[in-house]
């Protein structure tokens, strides 16, 4: 690594990640998603966590090539089968409210040329087998956040005109960057920046809209917003009323849809990594709350088979506005990479909502959750649709539209 004070940085990410990703308290268990790659920052993470007190922390590696060969290898049986083990460690990250880090560095170019059938019959049996936990996460009855690490076959994505070292620096740079590294105390810019996006929410919390109207040139779509509605920003509580941040970076405040009014038109306008394969100009078609058509540039079958994983696949689970100036969008890099690209853009997810998006969510059952129009769903799919085109408005009990955005910003 050739970035100056790059240890240090280093060394400062891990302690945000810690204290303020997942917020550890003494005493919690931790455990870390990672690749085998990044074992310098898994290091730094696992001794932050057991300084915060930590009473243990599992380390969960991925690898890229040993991903690849399974899912090309294994038979079809064992794809559609999630061993016992696994499932009961998921009971364990539940049972101890775990506190959840995973961090991102996959080559978004990874399962290109497999079979779309496999890759979704596997994610489709562990999605399933899984479902505690991302019930438990999406309800926030635990701490978690995502975060990223750069890899070189990641940073020659995102820069191909740099030789590989120079790339991995750069995107490492971005990073520190968008996480607020760089700042002479990233856990105090964080929570400014918190407090600014808390005023975005507090705003729409109480104009409480029917639905918003989404224009541009590639898009015309009404979606309808649960009653009682609640729009969340960059810090969130679990149920132990720890505070935390799910996501570093974030510029977004978003919602639920009400998955039973949705009806138009949606045309993606940033790159979209899904299952190993990059997905461009995507454009959903929906009719009373469900996808009834889907286009892309290609790889379209990778798009029907998420829309096939369960029925609430073919509907919205999540609303978000990105200001288009964001400091994201602004760097005018496309990082291939939702994490970065869905703040850098207005931005949807098809699948779950998030139960915590209205209010008394996180005590209903599924069934109350629909009831209300909350989408339910063992996927959740984000896909950016905001540019410096798009206009929303509020739509208002009475019929009333109030500007939300005017040219890709805040009208207001």
């Amino acid at each position: 690594m050739t970035l100056p004070n790059f240890e240090e940085k280093l060394a400062r990410y891990a302690h945000l990640i810690v204290k303020m990703g997942v917020n550890i308290q003494p005493g919690q268990t931790a455990i870390l998603y990672i690749s085998v790659t990044q074992q310098k920052l898994a290091h730094l993470i696992v001794a932050e966590a057991y300084a915060a007190g930590a009473s243990e922390v599992l380390v969960k590696w991925n690898d890229e090539y040993l991903t690849r060969q399974f899912l090309q290898h294994a038979p079809l049986k064992r794809l559609e089968t999630t061993p016992k083990y696994q499932i009961a460690e998921a009971d364990y990250i539940v049972a101890k409210k775990a506190a959840r880090i995973s961090v991102i560095s996959e080559d978004p170019d990874a399962l290109n040329g497999l079979l779309p059938e496999r890759i979704a019959t596997y994610q489709s049996s562990r999605g399933k087998a899984l479902q505690q936990v991302r019930q438990a996460t999406q309800n926030n009855d635990l701490t978690w956040t995502v975060v990223a690490a750069a890899d070189e076959a990641w940073a020659k994505k995102v820069f191909p005109e740099l030789a590989p070292q120079k790339a991995v620096d750069r995107l490492w740079e971005e990073i520190f960057k968008t996480c607020r590294i760089d700042t002479k105390d990233p856990l105090s810019s964080w929570q400014e920046h918190e407090q600014a996006l808390q005023k975005r929410a507090a705003w729409l919390n109480q104009e409480q809209f029917v639905a918003l109207h989404y224009t541009s040139p590639k898009t015309d779509l009404i979606v309808a917003l649960p009653k009682d509605h609640h729009w969340e920003a960059a810090g969130s509580v679990s149920q132990e009323k720890i505070k935390f941040l799910a996501n570093m970076p974030t510029e977004e405040v978003f919602t639920a849809a009400d998955s039973r009014h949705i009806d138009g038109y949606v045309t993606s306008t940033k790159p979209l990594s899904y299952a190993g394969h990059i997905l461009e100009d995507i454009r959903f078609t929906f009719k009373d709350g469900q996808v009834v058509d889907v286009q892309a540039k290609d790889h379209v079958e990778i798009l029907e088979h998420l829309l096939e994983t369960d029925a609430g696949a073919r509907s919205l689970g999540e609303v978000a506005l990105v200001p288009d100036p964001s400091p994201i969008s602004r760097s005018k890099i496309t990082f291939y990479n939702t994490l970065f690209d869905e703040n850098a853009s207005n931005h949807f997810a098809l699948g779950s909502a998030y139960p915590f998006s209205i209010q008394g969510g996180t005590d209903m059952t599924p069934d109350e959750l629909r009831k209300h129009g909350l989408n339910i769903s063992q996927t959740h799919v984000d896909f950016m649709v905001g540019s410096n085109t798009m206009n929303i408005d509020g739509i208002k009990a009475d019929g009333t539209k109030i500007p939300v955005f005017r040219q890709g910003d805040w009208a207001n």
